[in-house]
């Protein structure tokens, strides 16, 4: 006979849920490149908040639900005039923070941005700051900003190491989701049973597809879907503050839990035995090993896999530029990750099916010598049929090497090569860039220009005065540690 009944046995959590939680309760971050490289990827991601404001299918998704809002002590949105409640700020920031695709970004077996937690941190610190200062306390520092980030950055990005939620469809901005949820839990004094709470609802809530982001339906939801997630973390801590009961088998609930509704299809991709099916796989212990191996996006506005294409392309330029009618055809090598998510061909639809776009994203520095948030524009594209035409050459294979070492702990590159064929049987070298400008490899190199990147994205904004007082505040580790909240916002207002 059958059983007519379920076990009303209440669990323990989740052993995921407890480990996120026993990190950001106890974890002690020590190491001096994580904080002082968290310091430039707020600034940068600041900046691409900046520059993302000169669009106006962005703004448009700005400001609070209701005109003439007035929030006590509501969090700013950097750069506009805005005080928004935490759950809208946090939606606003994350918003301008991802528009432009131009914020650091995490790859492994999934991938994604981990810098869009800023949303619901810098929108959460900013009200409590405010808020304590209006009880006669002491306003949080940009430090208590930066050691959220590091822990954010560190969830979304070891979970995200060995565990493909693309493989089944899921956007990563649900470890955007999670992970702002546990540090934003911390930032507003959450017990253990209330950040657990948090955590199990952020699992069990709706998962975003990741439909938006691919041909043929590639649109401009994939520019707000971070920001998104961030509000619903907000929302969702905020929750769990007010004593909502947790639900301890978020993943691991049989039938109901997230393993076996969203993620059991990744076992028969990755052909793992029966008894590891539904549970992610967790490789090392928390620490501040993503943030010192994070990739900063430097010279290019494009999604990340397509960084060193770009970089070949633009090295190519001078060789071409006078030759566009003689090329019989554009050789792209690549790795696994790149043909899967952003090679395409056929009609591209809008600014957003472009920036993901791997042949766009290489046929443009070819022909122009550079790649800019512009080149996506629709006015842009249409002035310019040589684009599609070059497009059209392009073949796109994969070097296994490439993709064995996009994997690989000690290299983590993100490699392309590109060579152009002419008709007359010429050709040009091949041209291979292994780790971008943003790489770890390259910090040395790159940092210089990361805040040559800041200091111009702070001129969209704002006179040169107010940008002096900005990057002066950049400048100096210590200076932005004991920085109120409250004062940054502040300095970063329209």
């Amino acid at each position: 006979m059958s059983q007519t009944f379920d076990f009303n046995e209440r669990p323990d959590y989740d052993e995921v849920l407890q480990w996120i939680a026993n990190y950001v309760l106890t974890y002690s971050i020590d190491s001096e490149e994580a904080w002082n490289t968290a310091r430039y990827c707020l600034m940068d991601t600041i900046g691409c908040g900046m520059l993302a404001l000169r669009f106006p299918e962005c703004t448009k998704h700005l400001g609070p639900m209701v005109d003439g809002t007035i929030v006590p002590n509501g969090a700013r949105v950097p750069g506009t005039s805005f005080r928004l409640d935490p759950v809208k700020a946090a939606w606003d920031i994350g918003c301008i923070v991802r528009w432009l695709d131009f914020n650091d970004t995490w790859l492994a077996a999934e991938w994604g941005h981990p810098s869009d937690n800023l949303g619901a941190i810098l929108a959460v610190a900013d009200h409590l700051s405010q808020k304590q200062i209006s009880e006669d306390k002491a306003p949080l520092t940009t430090r208590t900003v930066l050691e959220a980030m590091i822990m954010a950055h560190e969830i979304q990005g070891v979970l995200a190491l060995e565990n493909s939620f693309n493989r089944v469809g899921l956007d990563h901005v649900v470890l955007v989701k999670v992970a702002s949820t546990a540090v934003v839990a911390k930032l507003l004094g959450a017990n253990r049973e209330q950040l657990l709470s948090a955590l199990s609802h952020a699992w069990v809530d709706g998962q975003a597809l990741r439909t938006y982001r691919h041909a043929p339906n590639a649109g401009s939801r994939k520019s707000w879907a971070a920001g998104d997630a961030t509000s619903r973390a907000v929302r969702l801590a905020d929750i769990a503050m007010r004593g909502e009961m947790g639900i301890p088998g978020a993943l691991t609930a049989p039938q109901w839990g997230f393993y076996d509704v969203l993620f059991s299809k990744t076992n028969k991709d990755q052909k793992l035995k029966p008894d590891s099916l539904r549970k992610f796989s967790i490789p090392q212990e928390l620490g501040s090993y993503v943030m010192e191996n994070i990739l900063f996006k430097i010279s290019f506005p494009a999604e990340f896999h397509a960084q060193t294409a770009a970089e070949a392309a633009v090295s190519l330029h001078p060789e071409v530029r006078d030759r566009l009618q003689d090329i019989d055809k554009v050789v792209i090598t690549t790795h696994e990750s790149a043909i899967r998510i952003i090679s395409k061909v056929g009609k591209l639809a809008n600014e957003a099916d472009r920036d993901h776009c791997l042949q766009y994203m290489t046929a443009v520095p070819l022909i122009f010598g550079e790649l800019t948030a512009e080149h996506y524009e629709n006015d842009f594209h249409e002035g310019h049929p040589a684009i599609d035409e070059l497009r059209n050459k392009m073949e796109v294979i994969e070097d296994e090497r490439f993709t064995r070492e996009y994997l690989e702990a000690d290299k983590r590159s993100i490699a392309n090569a590109v060579q152009v064929f002419f008709k007359d049987g010429s050709h040009t070298e091949q041209v291979t860039v292994e780790y971008p400008l943003g790489h770890r490899r390259r910090r040395e190199q790159g940092i210089p220009l990361l805040k040559e990147k800041f200091r111009k994205s702070l001129e969209t904004r704002f006179p040169s005065q107010r940008c002096d007082r900005i990057v002066d505040v950049f400048q100096d580790q210590k200076k932005l540690e004991c920085l109120p909240v409250n004062e940054l916002l502040e300095l970063l207002k329209a």
